[in-house]
């Protein structure tokens, strides 16, 4: 295993990555590393992140007091949000946080990545859902992305930004990859008229590949057998899966269904009066 020293180089390197390609702007975005159950490496809160040196990183315990920072630093302010994902996702090793241009842009506009359009996204993260909006720094991030982290390995964050995490820091930042070339694809083929999409079998048979890949983290692939038999899954369902194969979209369009029913009886029986 890499020490203390290497790992926090490692994460001073993604940093720069992320900052070079735009993915944030000024001092956003936040990086975490985990060591063991209760010690966690982390960016500093206000300094960007493409110009950090290994003594900006800070160490902090699993409910994100710190253990350790050099002067002038303190751990990121969105350190609760990390330590959810930690919390309930054991296999977790790294979390990245970042702003990505594409990603973001579909975030805001409260659109999820879930149309299946290229095979490596379709292996890599199946759908990303929109985690509702929580104010930073705050417990309300940590709870909105919570009901999503059994599921995916990446999630938007509504009028905010993305997050990805995964067994390894490189692979974390991997997925933040992913995430906005998926959403600049979608972007772009939206604007040439729009994606012709994988159909379902397509999708299956790439679900399958993954599944004998034996990739780890957590993905559609797992939780959508009702993929192959034709019913609705996260692709139909706006990433929205229950995780038992029923789907939420299909629960909020049979509400809304039977209060536009609702209203226009009411409206009938006043104009029949």
């Amino acid at each position: 295993m890499a020490s203390e020293y290497e790992i926090k180089k490692q994460i001073c390197d993604i940093g720069k990555r992320i900052y070079n390609r735009g993915m944030v702007a000024a001092n956003d975005g936040n990086i975490s590393v985990k060591i063991n159950d209760n010690e966690y490496l982390c960016t500093p809160t206000g300094v960007s992140k493409g110009f950090m040196t290994p003594d900006y990183i800070c160490k902090v315990d699993a409910d994100g007091r710190v253990l350790q920072a050099n002067d002038g630093f303190r751990p990121s302010s969105e350190i609760k949000m990390h330590m959810r994902v930690y919390k309930e996702r054991p296999d977790v090793r790294s979390v990245v946080h970042a702003h990505p241009v594409y990603a973001t842009s579909f975030a805001i506009a409260g659109i999820p990545l879930t149309q299946p359009i290229m095979p490596e996204a379709v292996i890599a993260l199946g759908c990303v859902p929109i985690a509702a909006y929580g104010t930073p720094s705050t417990k309300e991030i940590p709870d909105a992305i919570s009901k999503y982290l059994q599921f995916y390995d990446a999630v938007l964050l509504e009028n905010h930004g993305a997050l990805t995490y995964s067994d390894s820091l490189i692979n974390a930042y991997h997925k933040m990859e992913s995430v906005e070339f998926y959403a600049q694809l979608l972007f772009k083929s939206r604007q040439l008229g729009g994606p012709k999409e994988l159909n379902q079998q397509q999708v299956e048979r790439l679900y399958e590949i993954r599944r004998q890949f034996g990739l780890p983290g957590k993905h559609p692939a797992d939780l959508c057998p009702n993929l192959q038999d034709g019913l609705p899954n996260c692709h139909d369902c706006d990433g929205n899966c229950n995780g038992d194969g029923s789907c939420k979209k299909e629960e909020s369009d049979s509400s809304t269904s039977d209060l536009i029913s609702e209203i226009t009886r009411r409206v009938m029986e006043q104009l029949n009066k």
